[in-house]
């Protein structure tokens, strides 16, 4: 039977990321970014000293928005580390001091892509990259929409973004195929197409 950290017997269905606190001997930010920061932390783990780097993130809030013809909203924008203009979903910063995770949710639809949503739910959370980033992601699923009263300016990267209509099932398939590689979209795609699924076999 398998085991938990602290011995307890587990099942694998009901397998779970587990909370594990260790000692920090120290914390300090090497390097101070515009948008965030890198640390560097001494812990014991295993009664050995590590020392690890790893960006501090703000957090990241997503939405993957479906019309009522049950496609998806698309934004085309280019990122400069891959050197690519890459699809991915409405997202943005956690750095709107006092914000909850809906409001910001909605805040990004409406900047990016000049949309309200009459429904918003969690869809799914996910850290992008924790063995270098404690950023964690919460991506929502916004239906009921609408367009805004008023355009937004955007600037930078955002000042040319692309924005396109695809059904779900197409946007599965681009995920599948590589075409779409985006962490946020591909894990989006395929909870929404998983909660579609167990949602047609409830009801049917």
């Amino acid at each position: 039977m398998r085991r938990a950290a602290d011995g307890t017997p587990v099942n694998a269905s009901s397998l779970t990321d587990e909370p594990f606190a260790v000692a920090v001997h120290s914390s300090d930010r090497v390097y101070a970014g515009r948008v965030w920061d890198v640390r560097a932390e001494v812990f014991d783990y295993n009664g050995v000293p590590i020392r690890r780097e790893f960006v501090a993130h703000t957090g990241v809030v997503a939405v993957l928005a479906l019309d009522e013809a049950g496609r998806l909203l698309l934004i085309q924008q280019y990122r400069h580390p891959i050197r690519e203009r890459e699809w991915e979903l409405p997202a943005g910063l956690l750095d709107v001091p006092g914000e909850g995770l809906a409001d910001a949710a909605r805040r990004e639809l409406a900047e990016e892509a000049d949309l309200a949503a009459s429904t918003l739910e969690p869809l799914l959370a996910m850290h992008t990259s924790p063995g270098g980033s404690d950023e964690l992601v919460h991506i929502f699923l916004a239906t009921g929409l609408r367009a805004t009263p008023l355009a937004h300016e955007r600037d930078a990267e955002e000042a040319d973004i692309r924005i396109e209509w695809m059904p779900l099932a197409d946007a599965v398939a681009a995920v599948m195929a590589g075409r779409m590689r985006n962490g946020i979209l591909v894990a989006g795609v395929l909870a929404a197409a998983q909660r579609m699924r167990t949602t047609a076999t409830a009801t049917g």
